[in-house]
């Protein structure tokens, strides 16, 4: 069956536009609850990120939960991961995270986490969405759902976050600038890189409400890379909205992506003998990461864009490690799914064992020229990609690029977005076929 409200990553969309509204999260909550409660007792835990709408979200899930005899317990605003943690480590039916992750405040979503902190399964899904479309009840009053407020979940998760190195670990003398993005990491972020030792200043950690991912965080690094460059810092960390993704900046205020981050963290545990398995990309993961995997005798394999199927091909091969361009890396020998400050972690404490600097460590992995342009479309129009004027371009630009080139046309899970990527070695052809690309699925998308 097809999903009516689930996308790659929970469900997202633009504040009072439907589904993003009050009323259907008062019905999810209860769905929600419904659905669990099916399982016998149901206990749930729900956490957010910073922007506006989130107190308003968590009161109608909250209520519909109620509704349905769940307890709630609330975490206010937490990264993404920690409520994943969190929903083990309490035991709890499911993890609710209000969230749309790096999408500007106006936007707003829901993603869940199973009892074992992993993202719920399709079946499950189908049955929220079903219990949707039905007429919603309220238990007997003595059977409604109790409330209460978790005092003590920054720390813990603090402390997890910590326990991913080991325990003699000291970042003293290292100077490394922090970018919150005005999200749910600014306050655990710092106190963990503090607490281990960390010389840390830190921008985008002074959330209104309005301003998550506003020109700062792993979307708009050009702060970072001026904090850095102006603290004379030995490298920069830039976290998403909700602390799932990181990019870093290196002491020259470089980029460095997600496939530098997860080649350095995976040719650390290679060396080691500790990288079980191989390394999971997805389609849109740089060929120089798959080469230079290769060129070190590390399997490696694509699968599709989102974290939730690296997850599957690395649980389906019981591999521990894989990640996306976007900063989405899973250490799956320290948690349950992708993590900002953990990936970060363990990328500084690989650099702290090879006594490289980052820019250093990067050097071994060479990048393959790529460019990436998003065409945004109406929501509700018909798929470009469809259209035989896109895939005979498509055909085209890949004769032109021959076997040293990729083309990759695909839909965003997360937004009204067609991703046109073209990869290959010379730059300015890549760049040229992308712009190409691009304006063939612009003219289609404008009639």
């Amino acid at each position: 069956m097809e999903k009516r409200y689930f996308g790659t990553d929970g469900i997202r969309g633009r504040v009072g536009s439907a589904p993003i509204t009050p009323e259907f999260m008062l019905k999810l909550g209860w769905a929600v609850g419904t659905a669990f409660r099916h399982h016998g007792a149901c206990r749930v835990i729900i956490g957010k990120d910073t922007r506006i709408s989130g107190y308003m979200f968590e009161s109608a899930l909250e209520a519909g939960l109620s509704a349905a005899g769940a307890h709630v317990q609330l975490l206010g605003p937490m990264p993404t991961p920690a409520i994943a943690y969190l929903t083990r480590t309490f035991m709890a039916d499911v993890g609710i995270v209000i969230s749309a992750s790096h999408n500007p405040f106006y936007d707003n979503g829901i993603k869940f986490f199973s009892s074992v902190g992993s993202k719920l399964p399709d079946s499950l899904e189908l049955e929220i969405e079903r219990l949707v479309d039905e007429p919603m009840t309220v238990v007997d009053s003595a059977l409604l759902g109790k409330v209460s407020r978790v005092e003590d979940a920054s720390g813990r998760y603090i402390e997890f976050c910590k326990s991913s190195v080991p325990t003699s670990t000291s970042f003293k003398g290292l100077e490394v600038v922090l970018d919150c993005a005005h999200g749910a990491t600014y306050k655990v972020a710092p106190s963990v890189f503090r607490e281990l030792g960390a010389d840390v200043r830190v921008i985008g950690a002074s959330p209104d409400g309005l301003n998550i991912n506003a020109d700062v965080g792993s979307t708009h690094l050009a702060a970072l890379r001026s904090a850095v460059v102006a603290e004379g810092a030995d490298l920069g960390i830039a976290f998403d909205g909700d602390g799932d993704r990181v990019l870093m900046v290196d002491q020259s205020g470089n980029e460095v992506d997600g496939d530098q981050l997860l080649y350095i963290i995976a040719l650390d545990l290679h060396e080691r003998g500790l990288l079980r398995g191989g390394v999971v990309g997805t389609l849109m993961t740089n060929l120089g990461l798959e080469l230079a995997m290769k060129a070190r005798g590390v399997e490696f394999v694509r699968a599709n864009v989102g974290d939730r199927y690296v997850m599957a091909e690395l649980r389906q091969r019981e591999w521990i490690l894989g990640g996306e361009s976007s900063g989405h890396i899973v250490c799956l020998h320290h948690t349950s799914t992708g993590d900002g400050i953990i990936a970060a972690l363990q990328v500084l404490k690989a650099l702290q064992r090879s006594g490289l600097s980052l820019e250093q460590a990067c050097a071994g992995m060479q990048k393959c020229p790529q460019k990436l342009i998003n065409v945004r479309y109406a929501p509700g129009a018909g798929s470009p990609l469809e259209q035989q004027a896109v895939k005979d371009a498509v055909s085209q630009a890949e004769a032109r690029l021959g076997d040293a080139g990729r083309v990759l046309l695909r839909l965003s899970g997360t937004e009204p977005l067609v991703r046109v990527m073209v990869e290959g070695q010379d730059a300015a052809q890549v760049e040229h076929e992308a712009a190409a690309l691009a304006d063939v699925v612009t003219r289609i998308l404008n009639g």
